[in-house]
């Protein structure tokens, strides 16, 4: 007996929780994990049902969810996230017993969640923010996150400064539940909100992240129907996009650094479905047998789909993306002021 399967094409009738489901299945890999990393384990656990559950869902339905992602996301402005707001949506949804029971775990004893949160923080922006607290202040912060956190704090600090805070740890007695309510509320106020607010990524750079992610002809659809929508954007979107072919932009120097940091036989594939001037850019800085192997292993492996050459390019423009990131080289924008003079 053949079961039927379920196909999804009635975009109105998705639950909210069925477009999250299909957004990250739209995802790579790579980035359908970085967001179940910032998940809790129900989270996770709700989700992955939700997303095994699914059946077919028509191309037509992730078109229409990622247009009104973009839409929701570049209309909304800035997001300031609260407990108030948060209790407020619940409340929408939930009786008032289970609202409060939720909430009160979120919350949980105090000072619990904030300094978990706290213990998250990067130590050079944590220790930046905290040189100019009271040595006291200090330690009973740093008393309160995990112990190897705490070290990597207090190493950015000058030595005599840093051993005061040690010496105010050492004879620091319990601190008072008021103190700590205080101190927390002020960090909550003053610094993780003024974190959140400076590490808030642009909207119209994440949409160009999702749709690099995207398969050729889908992608070529999704830009359609934002250009119908909202061309502004869709340019914004075009602009902040780095495909394959935008490899050109990388000087000699960096190809041969990306050169090194590449699988050759995704590489090969990946050149099969490049144009000319992208394979000469790759060959010319190669060493002679290197060029010969690569054209060999490309000629060997006849036809490619078009699915893998651009699954092997996506990998190509991942590792150049994390290069740039981290400066080990330079993608020109273009403009005359990145011409480089010699």
């Amino acid at each position: 007996m053949v079961m039927k399967q379920n196909v999804i094409d009635d975009y109105n009738l998705l639950s909210g929780q069925q477009k999250a489901a299909i957004l990250m299945l739209s995802l790579d890999e790579e980035r359908s994990a970085s967001l179940f990393s910032l998940m809790d384990d129900e989270e996770i656990k709700e989700l992955s049902v939700i997303m095994a559950s699914l059946g077919k869902i028509n191309s037509n339905i992730i078109e229409q969810l990622i247009v009104e992602f973009n839409e929701k996301i570049t209309n909304t402005g800035s997001l300031v996230g609260t407990y108030e707001s948060t209790e407020r949506l619940l409340a929408k949804a939930l009786d008032k017993d289970r609202v409060s029971i939720i909430m009160e775990e979120i919350r949980g004893p105090a000072g619990r969640t904030m300094w978990d949160k706290l213990g998250n923080v990067n130590e050079h922006v944590l220790a930046n923010y905290l040189k100019n607290e009271y040595p006291q202040t200090i330690a009973v912060i740093l008393s309160k996150i995990k112990a190897e956190h705490a070290a990597k704090v207090i190493a950015l600090f000058p030595e005599n400064f840093a051993m005061e805070i040690v010496m105010r740890m050492l004879r620091m007695d319990s601190v008072q539940k008021e103190v700590l309510d205080s101190l927390e509320k002020t960090l909550r106020k003053e610094f993780m909100s003024n974190l959140s607010k400076s590490t808030r990524r642009d909207a119209h750079e994440l949409i160009a992240d999702i749709f690099n992610s995207l398969d050729r002809n889908t992608e070529n659809r999704f830009m359609d129907a934002l250009e119908e929508r909202n061309r502004e954007s869709a340019e914004r979107v075009k602009s902040l996009m780095f495909t394959f072919e935008d490899l050109t932009r990388i000087d000699s120097q960096g190809i041969q650094i990306l050169l090194r940091n590449v699988d050759k036989d995704k590489l090969a594939v990946a050149l099969k479905g490049a144009s000319d001037t992208l394979k000469d850019l790759f060959f010319n800085n190669m060493s002679t047998r290197a060029g010969k192997i690569i054209k060999e292993d490309m000629d060997a492996m006849g036809p490619v789909r078009m699915r893998d050459v651009e699954e092997a390019q996506q990998y190509i423009v991942a590792t150049a993306k994390d290069l740039a990131n981290s400066g080990e080289i330079v993608v020109s924008e273009g403009k005359d002021s990145d011409e480089l003079v010699y």
